[in-house]
């Protein structure tokens, strides 16, 4: 981990600053972000909120579209900066609300192996998908990675008319169709969130200020760059 040291866009609301938002890289949902930013005193309204997908992973930051970004797990990439954890994200597994586990109120990693799931994205960090999807359960029973994960749309579609399922956050579920359900899973631990920037930046005071902030969970005071 790494401690920050002085190393289409949204509504704006820096009535009181010349700072530009910050553009911060979010997946799925903005949920854990707007928390992040909501635990710092500053305004969503200071940001803009830009959504990836997984087989994106790093993209956003390499090709600096995003200031910052959350990340989950602390991946290992040498050209990118991670901070401590700022946050935590519950586990599920998405399946199909015909799907047998779909009526459960949790699931044990046991019961979910009975089925098949995703494999690692091409390009996304394998020790990170290893923490994600396990190989294999506490027990030894491997965990059939199978499936092809790709967009969002064919997410659903694999979930929908397969028994599949797929190892995921509870922080996805207000952006899941109707016809998926998240189901928590009792026994995998929730995981760290943390922020990512790219390592070597120079970013501006403000972002600086507010990624000490969101790691202090002290109150952020917009300023000028």
């Amino acid at each position: 981990m790494v401690h920050l040291t002085d190393p289409e866009p949204t509504t704006r609301g820096l009535a009181t600053t010349d700072a530009p938002a910050i553009r911060f890289g979010i997946h799925v949902t903005p949920d854990l972000a707007k928390g992040v930013i909501a635990r710092t005193g500053a305004r969503v309204e200071d940001f803009v909120l830009v959504p990836s997908s997984v087989r994106e992973s790093f993209t956003q930051l390499r090709t600096r579209r995003v200031d910052v970004m959350l990340v989950k797990y602390s991946p290992h990439e040498n050209d990118i900066a991670v901070g401590p954890p700022v946050g935590f994200d519950a586990r599920a597994v998405l399946v199909g609300t015909d799907h047998p586990l779909a009526s459960r109120d949790t699931v044990s990693v046991e019961e979910a192996a009975v089925y098949d799931a995703f494999d690692r994205p091409r390009g996304y960090p394998e020790s990170v998908w290893d923490l994600i999807v396990p190989p294999r359960t506490p027990a030894g029973t491997p965990i059939r990675r199978v499936h092809t994960l790709t967009t969002q749309e064919a997410l659903t579609h694999t979930l929908t008319t397969t028994r599949a399922l797929h190892f995921s956050f509870r922080s996805v579920e207000a952006g899941l169709s109707p016809r998926i359900r998240a189901v928590p899973v009792s026994d995998l631990p929730s995981a760290p969130i943390a922020l990512a920037w790219l390592n070597g930046a120079v970013l501006p005071a403000h972002v600086r200020t507010f990624i000490r902030a969101a790691q202090a969970g002290a109150t952020w005071l917009p300023q000028a760059t």
